[in-house]
């Protein structure tokens, strides 16, 4: 690459930064949508079954070695268990019992997670700044949760917490696995077998489900959901990363739950309350102190 060139790369790579975080952030908002006409388990099998089809397409366009050692197939299942299914099951539910605002801010917790597993099971340094982000978020999620607990359970902000505990232990189980193949390879195939295994689970709890009759509005919906939000998101995230540092890559993913929360206000007129905001704030934060620390790896973000 020519010295000319090299700004110009890094410019269009930042564009990509800010094409991923819109990309994501308004998936949450096409999740809810769908979730108006169609079943849970129905919407992720056909969300991750076409994520998985532009990644193959990807994959193979620009050259990808998708082939996987016979020994890191389990591996890879195991990994798309929890980094596709319970993630994607997780998000879904969080969504259908509560906010989409306040699935998005929680599930965005998973950095933090990521962070506290990788010192335990990796033994990886747990800095100053790490401590602080852990707190934050307890802080966030303390001020989210304690008011909603005179109307019972909040299962909205208990699946979403699961789609983020899920996240963080496919990440760091990822990560020790230390699986010998492209990264994209590997989360094609993940999609891939998350796309089996969903579509198990909904034929097991809701059955066929009935898209003849969907409004052109949820079949836009959904193609954005596949195609824009995981295919077209997952594809940016792979040139971003080649491209520019870690923390310059990581603030696409800070930028997830604010397309999230701005757009569940001014398109799904969710009104967030002032601890909601309180809270908001308190978790970005503390997301923001992991993924922006100057020694920070760029880590994969879901949705």
């Amino acid at each position: 690459m020519t010295r000319g060139k090299a700004p110009e790369v890094a410019a269009s790579a930042k564009l990509m930064v800010i094409a991923m975080g819109f990309a994501w952030g308004f998936n949450w908002l096409a999740a809810r949508m769908i979730l108006t006409a169609v079943e849970p388990w129905a919407m992720r099998t056909i969300g991750i079954g076409l994520g998985a089809l532009t990644l193959f397409a990807t994959a193979y366009w620009r050259g990808v070695r998708l082939s996987i050692a016979r020994d890191d197939w389990i591996k890879v299942v195991i990994a798309g268990t929890f980094n596709v299914v319970l993630f994607s099951v997780g998000s879904a539910f969080a969504q259908v019992y509560g906010t989409t605002s306040r699935a998005v801010v929680i599930a965005y917790t998973m950095p933090i997670w990521s962070a506290l597993l990788a010192r335990i099971v990796l033994k990886e340094k747990f800095t100053r700044i790490n401590l602080i982000a852990v707190v934050l978020c307890a802080a966030g999620l303390a001020i989210l949760i304690w008011p909603l607990w005179h109307e019972g359970l909040p299962l909205g902000v208990l699946f979403a917490l699961g789609c983020a505990w899920s996240w963080a232990v496919g990440t760091i189980y990822q990560k020790s696995a230390s699986i010998a193949a492209p990264t994209l390879a590997v989360t094609a195939w993940q999609l891939l077998f998350g796309w089996l295994m969903l579509g198990a689970g909904m034929l097991a709890f809701e059955g066929l489900p009935q898209l003849s009759q969907l409004p052109i509005n949820i079949v836009a919906w959904i193609a954005y959901n596949g195609l824009i939000g995981m295919g077209l998101a997952y594809f940016l995230w792979f040139a971003v990363v080649d491209r520019l540092p870690a923390m310059t890559a990581s603030l696409g993913s800070l930028l997830v739950p604010v397309v999230g929360v701005t757009a569940s206000t001014l398109i799904l007129g969710e009104r967030p309350t002032i601890t909601d905001i309180i809270g908001f704030a308190a978790i970005f934060a503390a997301a923001a102190c992991v993924l922006l620390q100057p020694s920070a790896k760029p880590i994969e973000m879901p949705e």
